[in-house]
């Protein structure tokens, strides 16, 4: 039976001039530039309709959208004053985890199928639009498997046990257990992003190693364990450190509080201390932050596809609410200057999502001398362009898209995280400096991916040659920020020019490369409002 309109006939006025009910979302259908560059970056895109029907579902729509309005809280002891040191969540966070880990979020990529860190990008894009929140422990879980991979026969349990494609939520060992997540506790008060100022240490006796000392974040604490770094004799190095012991005991972690954060309300982010916690370590003592650096790179990937997603779902939110939604006797989206401001939007969508995907194709190519500066490259592009353009698209709904009626402020709160967590803009700006200046077949790679497109667009030729001329080298590390963004801008191009639909390339060269930089959105002039935004529209003008 078809569901019963809700009555527009009220006591005091007409409701009119609204958009429909939104029916369910699912992100792969909705969104053209995702399935773009999925298709285009080899991304199994049967995988990926299956995985957004099912976020679309009004189950698992109500599951993001109860998780986010009901917190978890932190339960740190029983009704007798037992540690337990657990956090609850609502059912909805539990739903979207499940639904992940199934669809392969964690395991594609470790699975040997063709496009699997592609895939795994997609669906990182499309969570980040509905539920950002439940994306944070399954991307650890997913990126915590090369930091165990060949680390002997504890560390294969559990990689097994993360790609296992099975939520498994109890209070229970690894052992006992059809699947596992694993999340991430390095930084501390004293050190910050400087993780090698760490004071947690770690001594070994009788028993095996014993951890104490404090985690000033802690991601997902409700993971089955965290990979940590703590101090030895022989430096700084990398742990493992389960939640529950195979004895059937809890391993000494207090969750001492969560934190209130901006953005996300649906995962948890927590301060912890080891208090003799039982600890395995991963890698050669002394060598944590090169064992645990695989981890944050694949993590990486991810902050600089999530702001992606983001952006794609506010610009589709935008989108909705301009063809339906009349002013001065014409949609919006048929006004000229509405339609160059979505127009921008969307550029700035296609940009964002290009690189990324580039990144993804990498990484499933093992181009480890492209992916792993360009990975820290588009994250940072990407999250410093997020803020604003969500805070455009918002802009677009006017004083509904302030309200929690719409997803505008969940995405507007949460799309300064992913340029802070796995290094903020100056670390990742000294890093990309770091990795080109001690890796000629990095600097190589990068130079290889423009020349590919050397001479298909004369105004690129120039702004790269303008590049070229200012930086025969690094910079300063004073112009580490002017250089890394320009870097991007331009890799980001060069990704258009080779794959872009026609006009977009054009479009982004002639708004972002050459000529002033607007300053707002949509101020660019001449952007090409009905070639930008065709795929978006049931017809092909604006």
């Amino acid at each position: 039976m078809a569901p019963i309109d809700a009555r527009s006939e009220l006591e005091t006025h007409q409701v009119e001039n609204q958009p429909p009910p939104a029916g369910p979302y699912d992100p792969w259908e909705a969104d053209p530039v995702l399935r773009f560059w999925a298709r285009v970056c080899g991304a199994d895109q049967d995988a990926l309709a299956t995985y957004g029907r099912e976020l679309g579902t009004d189950a698992l729509s109500d599951a993001a959208r109860d998780a986010n309005r009901m917190p978890p809280e932190l339960v740190a002891f029983d009704r007798a004053g037992r540690r337990i040191d657990e956090v609850r969540f609502h059912p909805g966070y539990h739903a979207q985890l499940s639904a992940g880990l199934s669809a392969g979020y964690a395991a594609l990529p470790w699975e040997a199928a063709p496009g699997g860190h592609a895939t795994h990008a997609a669906m990182v894009y499309m969570i980040s639009g509905v539920d950002p929140g439940a994306a944070c422990p399954m991307t650890m879980t997913y990126a915590a498997v090369p930091a165990l991979t060949g680390q002997g026969p504890l560390a294969e349990a559990w990689a097994a046990k993360l790609i296992s494609r099975r939520y498994d939520p109890a209070v229970a060992p690894l052992s006992a257990k059809s699947g596992a997540t694993l999340g991430m506790a390095m930084t501390e008060k004293q050190g910050g992003s400087d993780v090698r100022a760490n004071a947690t240490r770690a001594e070994h006796g009788p028993d095996g190693w014993r951890l104490t000392g404090h985690k000033w974040f802690c991601s997902a604490p409700m993971s089955d364990g965290f990979l940590t770094l703590a101090q030895t004799d022989a430096g700084l190095t990398c742990f493992l450190v389960p939640r529950w012991l195979e004895d059937g005991t809890r391993n000494r972690i207090h969750l001492m509080r969560l934190k209130e954060k901006l953005g996300n309300r649906s995962n948890a982010s927590a301060e912890i201390e080891y208090h003799g916690a039982l600890a395995y370590p991963i890698g050669a003592p002394g060598d944590g932050v090169r064992r645990i650096i695989r981890m944050v790179h694949h993590t990486r990937l991810d902050t600089a596809m999530a702001p992606a997603g983001l952006m794609g779902a506010a610009l589709g939110a935008a989108l909705r609410w301009a063809q339906s939604r009349k002013v001065f006797q014409r949609c919006l989206i048929d006004q000229p200057l509405m339609a160059q401001v979505l127009a921008d939007l969307a550029l700035e969508v296609e940009g964002t999502a290009a690189l990324a995907f580039r990144v993804a194709e990498a990484f499933d190519a093992g181009a480890d001398d492209f992916a792993r500066p360009a990975v820290a490259l588009a994250k940072y592009v990407a999250n410093k362009r997020a803020p604003a353009m969500i805070a455009e698209a918002m802009e677009c709904l006017g004083g509904m898209g302030y309200t929690d009626d719409t997803p505008m402020p969940l995405f507007y709160r949460e799309a300064p995280l992913n340029g802070i967590w796995e290094g903020s803009g100056n670390v990742i700006c000294l890093d990309v400096l770091r990795t080109l200046g001690r890796s000629e077949a990095a600097q190589a790679a990068i130079k290889d991916a423009m020349a590919r497109v050397r001479g298909s667009d004369r105004r690129f030729d120039g702004a790269l040659e303008a590049f070229e001329a200012r930086w025969p080298g690094l910079p300063e590390q004073a112009e580490a920020r002017y250089h890394v963004e320009t870097l991007a801008l331009l890799l980001t191009a060069a990704t258009l020019i080779e794959h872009a639909r026609p006009g977009v390339a054009d479009a982004y060269v002639g708004a972002r490369l050459v000529g002033a930089r607007a300053f707002s959105v949509g101020a660019t002039p001449g952007l090409p409002a009905n070639v930008i935004l065709s795929p978006f529209l049931d017809s092909g003008a604006v």
